[in-house]
């Protein structure tokens, strides 16, 4: 069975360059703007893995953490941030809403699918 990967950026052309590595790998994607638009399209599928940015309009990568955890079905969905924040401080409060992967953009393909393959559910 293909796992199906969420990708949730505010930039299209950051959602291309993931999918094109994810799909690359042999995994599914499923893709969103904003936290708001991933939660909208969370209907009840199997998601194995969420790679969220942090800093997006409508609803932030930190907020959509917390709203994931509180979904029943999504509670144990592992979530890696993929974001240019770096500061200890925003990895922690990432950490603490329940994020289980912190990458930095820009990211070396291999590494993202290598901590992919780490998290993903079977």
């Amino acid at each position: 069975m293909t796992k199906l990967i969420m990708i949730v950026d505010d930039s299209a052309s950051l959602r291309q360059v993931v999918a094109i590595s994810l799909k690359g790998a042999g995994y599914e994607v499923l893709e969103a703007s904003n936290g708001q638009d991933a939660l909208n399209k969370m209907t009840g599928q199997k998601i194995h893995l969420i790679i969220s940015d942090v800093n997006m309009p409508i609803m932030d990568g930190i907020s959509f953490v917390k709203a994931v955890k509180q979904l029943p079905q999504y509670k144990f969905t592992p979530i890696m941030m993929l974001t240019t924040e770096s500061q200890q401080e925003k990895k922690m409060e990432g950490k603490a809403a329940g994020a289980k992967a912190w990458l930095v953009k820009p990211f070396q393909p291999n590494v993202l699918l290598n901590a992919v393959a780490k998290l993903v559910l079977p």
